[in-house]
């Protein structure tokens, strides 16, 4: 089995709570908010978008959180490293559009044939093959593509609810450019402070929607296996998961000193999409955001506490989550947009900049252009012939960029 072993005893329970103090519980509890803001805002918006009650919305959240929350935990604690686990944002945004014309079942079916197909690349060990096997700015270009809705629709909220969404920018804007400052709040958090403070002071905020406290009851779906939805969703979602999110993760892993367990992950990844599907929640992945913002600073050898905490924080959203997708879509809907579109903005950054830096730029051009448009051929979505014809440009047009060494 080509599953990667500790290397070394995962702790016992009296000494994770002493490897455990202030400092990781600071960090864990940092890391969980960025996870429950501006992350979740994102799924509310692609959700409400695609017709999603909010039923399916708490399910979806639930298993985001609880069940990847417990694989996190496991993870945490077995490899003694900070390997938090969620969910692909840049597969939720995959889902959006293909809501406007495949069923939610058909969206898990697909979310199903990912979980094996990760799963099978876990096991067999052909995980770093084929994260290498689509070029980065191509697959960038796709994510760009996707993300830049989520940039517009943060425009148009300032727009629309200037004393909301304007407020919320500044806030983000003047942290960002205060590091100390951001250290103690990230911008992120700081901009959904401002958000809420606002609604509260105008009014805005819907009390008789925002319903009382109540457990989750998960929905459990039967997935429907369509062609379209195969081809549409699966490759895409998987490469989002396995070149982006996870590639992101064990990229800051890495810096931070660690040796996050590749295959293991990935296994882990399609097991998580395979259980999480099936409540109606888009492919697990290792995080990058959380694991960067726990393994920031203090010994390295104690990062893990840190991760465990904001596992045991996620099982106590997931279960919770009709309250907070009731107090969410109780607030008008400038807030969720500015709210996922500050979220978006250094991830559409980073893709705009990877894309078009240097090598595949004209393929990865073709790709952004393609999955923009959102022109579905074969009644399959815009991001996967993104990939197909912005990959077919670089074939034909880019052959020595395949040939050059990769930076």
């Amino acid at each position: 089995m080509p599953l990667e072993r500790p290397t070394s005893a995962p702790p016992s329970p009296r000494q994770a709570c002493a490897d455990f103090g202030g400092l990781y519980a600071v960090n864990g509890f940092v890391a969980f908010i960025f996870a429950a803001s501006g992350p979740v805002a994102i799924v509310l918006a692609v959700g409400t978008r695609g017709g999603l009650s909010a039923s399916d919305l708490a399910s979806w959240i639930f298993g985001s959180f609880f069940v990847n929350g417990l694989i996190s935990i496991a993870f945490c604690w077995f490899y003694r490293q900070p390997l938090v686990f969620f969910w692909t944002i840049p597969g939720t945004v995959l889902v959006g559009p293909a809501l406007g014309h495949l069923s939610f079942p058909e969206v898990i079916g697909a979310f199903v044939a990912t979980g094996v197909l990760m799963l099978a690349l876990g096991l067999s060990g052909w995980v770093r093959r084929a994260m290498e096997a689509v070029p980065m700015p191509i697959v960038m270009g796709m994510v760009a593509g996707v993300f830049l809705r989520f940039g517009l629709d943060l425009v148009f909220a300032v727009r629309d609810d200037f004393w909301i969404a304007a407020p919320m920018v500044a806030a983000f804007v003047a942290l960002s450019a205060a590091p100390r400052l951001a250290r103690a709040l990230p911008p992120l958090i700081g901009a959904m402070i401002v958000g809420g403070a606002l609604i509260a002071l105008l009014g805005r905020f819907d009390a008789a929607g925002a319903g009382g406290w109540t457990l989750v009851r998960p929905n459990l779906y039967a997935p429907v296996f369509s062609w379209q939805a195969m081809v549409e969703l699966v490759v895409p979602l998987a490469i989002t998961v396995l070149v982006v999110q996870n590639g992101q993760g064990v990229a800051v892993l890495r810096a931070a000193g660690h040796a996050p367990p590749i295959n293991a992950v990935t296994a882990a990844c399609g097991a998580g999409a395979l259980v999480t599907a099936f409540v109606g929640a888009v492919s697990t992945c290792l995080t990058g955001p959380v694991n960067a913002i726990i393994s920031s600073s203090g010994d390295k050898s104690r990062h893990y506490t840190a991760g465990i905490l904001v596992g045991i924080l996620a099982l106590g959203f997931g279960l919770a989550s009709p309250v907070f997708v009731r107090l969410m879509l109780a607030t008008p809907k400038a807030f969720i947009a500015a709210l996922a579109g500050l979220a978006m903005l250094r991830v559409l950054q980073a893709a705009f900049t990877i894309s078009f830096k240097d090598r595949f730029a004209l393929g990865a051009l073709v790709t952004f252009l393609v999955t923009v448009a959102d022109v579905p051929i074969l009644n399959i979505g815009a991001a996967f012939w993104g990939l197909v014809f912005g990959f077919a440009t670089s074939w034909l047009l880019e052959r020595g960029d395949f040939a050059a060494p990769r930076r």
